[in-house]
């Protein structure tokens, strides 16, 4: 969901340095129009928008391609997406707000503002602060969790969430390294709600949304009465564009729930680069300096890239946003996902520039907002054209391709393979994950079936692919999600517990399936 990958160019293709020159460059608008549309021509999207602003100003917001491939309507300004873990940003800045009006500290423990909250050993309960909640360095592994959520439709609660790291196993020492997650996310949303006595999505709306005149922006989709400047979310794993329900926040969008357009995201931008102030003349405060600079801390250190091009030193991650440098200039960054819906937004303070990118494709939109944004940073530092658009649509094919091999491969195997010694009595029952939930193995007809009860979007056919392990293929495809189940059977040859992973490389880490312990109870 909600999830960011945070793509860094510079780590993905690493090539010479080009020319640099000493004047800083300008964009127009023409030259946005034309990367925008040579970016469509080479990837498969519905839609795109593109706002930029440039030393206090706007300089261009605007949209392209259509809202939704059925209706053919156009996507414009005010176009509405999911900006998906894009949202982290405004759940940092909401605590920032908290933190200045002295209702609570960046160091302050989780578990005095929500006592029930326990992580997988009492030391780490004991101290995990507010900034731990946001940095992405818990011990736990890449979107722990995320199934709670991920797809949408499952019944899963505040509560249940809370009790659910005490049961993960930690990968890394505790703030000792970054793996992405959106569970502790919810938690700060939570800590919003208890501390302001305001749900998340009351305050976001009310303490951001209203004093920055983000007036088309929404906390979450069902605060969009009108819907009808709505993207709608495409998949682009085949040739034709599938159009895909909206997806259905749960819990809270502290992670990444919040719907906004380009025109609106400007205004936050500005924000940003003025450093928590707004207005015409600047006159209105969000939040101080101070945070500002918190928030764009690196409190957990990536490493960075060696590439010449950009020179660059430093990378980690601060308070909801990622950060590099570039050319000696300051980089802050963000990227989201939600099935459908894909989104960047990028900062550069030294050249007092920001720029966001919206699109409703999944797959295919990473390579243009990967694309587009990069080839303006470059205008910007003054660097030779790259070819970023070309360089991006091969990557992305190729990484497509290899994908598809495996997933093909892994069909290929189950059609022909024989499973006339399989005893499907031996892997019917129920199973049980001490966060997840039951998951249930029956006959439905003819064919093994396999169903999360919690999580009601997975489920599925089971087919035979080898020795003690079935591929699962769910009737949710929005993305790509199938996975092999690997039972583990007992001295009789009774399945007694199943672990899961899935069968795509390019599966979408939010589906944490490796992280279920399935255990065996009827």
């Amino acid at each position: 969901m909600m999830k960011s990958t945070l793509p860094n160019p510079i780590l993905i293709l690493a090539f010479l340095l080009l020319a640099h020159c000493t004047c800083m460059a300008q964009v127009t608008s023409s030259q946005v129009d034309s990367l925008v549309h040579q970016a469509m021509a080479k990837f498969n999207v519905a839609g795109v928008a593109v706002g930029l602003v440039k030393d206090g100003k706007i300089i261009h917001t605007k949209g392209y391609g259509v809202k939704s491939s059925v209706t053919k309507k156009p996507v414009n300004e005010h176009t509405n997406f999911g900006i998906a873990s894009n949202s982290k940003a405004f759940t940092t800045a909401a605590l920032a707000m908290l933190v200045e009006e002295g209702k609570l500290n960046w160091t302050d423990k989780v578990k005095d503002h929500i006592p029930e909250f326990k992580m997988y050993n009492a030391y780490v309960t004991e101290n995990f602060n507010i900034q731990d909640l946001l940095t992405h360095r818990s011990g736990l592994g890449l979107g722990a969790g995320d199934l709670m959520f991920f797809p949408d439709g499952g019944d899963f609660t505040i509560d249940d969430l809370l009790a659910s790291f005490q049961h993960f196993k930690p990968v890394s020492a505790f703030r000792t390294k970054f793996d992405y997650d959106n569970l502790l996310y919810l938690v700060a949303g939570e800590v919003i709600k208890r501390v302001s006595g305001m749900s998340w999505e009351a305050f976001v709306t009310n303490r951001i949304f209203k004093p920055l005149d983000m007036d088309h922006s929404y906390a979450s989709l069902d605060k969009m009465k009108d819907q009808s400047n709505l993207a709608t979310p495409h998949s682009a794993e085949v040739a034709a564009l599938k159009p895909l329900p909206n997806f259905k926040e749960m819990i809270n969008g502290a992670a990444g729930g919040i719907y906004s357009n380009v025109d609106d995201l400007c205004q936050w931008m500005l924000l940003h680069l003025n450093k928590g102030r707004y207005g015409d003349s600047l006159e209105n405060t969000l939040f101080t300096t101070a945070s500002q600079r918190e928030m764009w801390k690196i409190h957990t250190v990536l490493d960075a890239s060696a590439n010449p091009r950009y020179n660059s030193h430093f990378a980690g991650y601060g308070l909801g946003w990622g950060l590099s440098d570039t050319k000696g200039n300051m980089l802050v960054e963000h990227t989201g996902g939600l099935p459908g819906m894909l989104s960047k937004t990028t900062l550069i303070p030294d050249l007092n520039m920001g720029l966001v990118i919206l699109t409703n494709t999944s797959d295919d939109g990473a390579g243009v907002f990967a694309a587009v944004s990069q080839s303006i940073i470059d205008i910007y530092l003054g660097l030779d054209d790259f070819g970023w658009i070309d360089k991006y649509a091969t990557y992305f094919e190729s990484q497509k391709l290899k994908g598809d091999s495996v997933t093909q491969q892994v069909w290929e195997v189950v059609k022909n393979a024989d499973d006339s010694h399989i005893n499907e009595s031996d892997f019917i029952g129920t199973y049980e994950d001490n966060w997840f939930g039951k998951v249930e193995v029956f006959k439905k007809g003819t064919q093994l079936w396999m169903k999360c009860h919690r999580s009601p979007k997975l489920n599925g056919a089971m087919h035979f692919y080898n020795a003690n392990t079935f591929a699962v293929k769910w009737e949710y495809q929005d993305m790509n999600a199938d996975v092999f189940a690997l039972f583990n059977l007992n001295e009789e040859g009774k399945a007694v517990g199943i672990k899961m992973k899935g069968i795509s490389p390019n599966i979408d880490f939010s589906f944490d399936f490796q992280d279920l312990e399935l255990k065996r109870v009827d």
